[in-house]
């Protein structure tokens, strides 16, 4: 009676092991945007920038411009605006752009604490091209303000 039982069950676990299993359909991945080339950054924050003292900046204007004379084309960031003191320097941090495709631009001053200073407006005038991105449409934010978008392809 055993003996039938495993000549039964013999063949039924051989055609078992024959069906084949379902897989999970790959799903599409959406790629993170990306920097491809950053672009020189005059103002970019330093290692000479420790010890100083982070001060405002006023903005009164900031422009987007696309820049087709140059290959590929890119985006170009014009701030204008005034520092507290003839003293502070400029900076502009630029960060990678998230997951959603938005680039955090951050506008600040700098200034040795060390050294005295009359307090008298500096205006100033910067210009930054923002380098190329993988395809997307993407949106720049200055100082946590929406300023514009762009779209690289």
């Amino acid at each position: 009676m055993k003996l039938r039982r495993l000549l039964f069950l013999i063949p039924i676990m051989l055609l078992a092991g024959c069906i084949p299993l379902s897989t999970a359909e790959p799903t599409a991945t959406a790629y993170a945007p990306y920097r491809i080339t950053p672009e020189d950054n005059p103002y970019a924050p330093r290692t000479s920038d420790l010890g100083m003292q982070i001060a405002s900046v006023t903005i009164t204007s900031i422009n987007l411009s696309e820049r087709f004379d140059l290959t590929p084309p890119r985006v170009a960031m014009s701030i204008l605006g005034s520092m507290p003191s003839v003293c502070n320097e400029l900076r502009v941090n630029v960060s990678l752009p998230d997951e959603d495709y938005r680039i955090f631009v951050e506008v600040y001053s700098l200034i040795n604490p060390d050294v005295q200073c009359d307090n008298v407006f500096q205006q100033f005038e910067a210009s930054i091209l923002l380098g190329t991105y993988s395809s997307g449409r993407y949106t720049i934010w200055v100082n946590e303000g929406l300023v514009g978008d762009f779209v690289s392809n």
